[in-house]
């Protein structure tokens, strides 16, 4: 069990140093991988990030939990990523840190090690 456990955590790793390889953390912007992400997508994923439940989702934007399903769909496909746990990663990497806390945030304190680490 611990071996697997360090497979997924080793995996997780990579798939989180993909993020920080789409974004550019100087200016905030997303290469155009972002840019193929539609309004609506934009949304579901920011709410996606705050960890909400579809039917949470789509309560809040009006639309049905099947939408709310589609654009996850859509957003894992677009963006290359395999869950909804990458997609929250993805989006918090987007939205930046939180508390705009600067060089303290968890966010950009993972960035930049992921960066040396390469």
């Amino acid at each position: 069990m611990m071996q697997r456990n360090t497979t997924v955590a080793q995996k997780s790793t990579k798939c989180a140093a993909n993020f920080v390889n789409r974004v550019d953390g100087a200016s905030g912007r997303v290469t155009t991988a972002m840019s193929k992400v539609t309004a609506a997508e934009r949304r579901v994923l920011r709410l996606v990030s705050l960890a909400r439940t579809n039917k949470e989702i789509a309560v809040e934007l009006a639309v049905s939990p099947a939408t709310v399903k589609r654009h996850l769909e859509n957003i894992l496909r677009k963006l290359q990523l395999r869950n909804r746990v990458d997609a929250a990663i993805h989006g918090l990497m987007i939205a930046g840190c939180p508390q705009q806390s600067g060089s303290d945030c968890p966010l950009e304190v993972w960035q930049r090690e992921r960066a040396a680490a390469e």
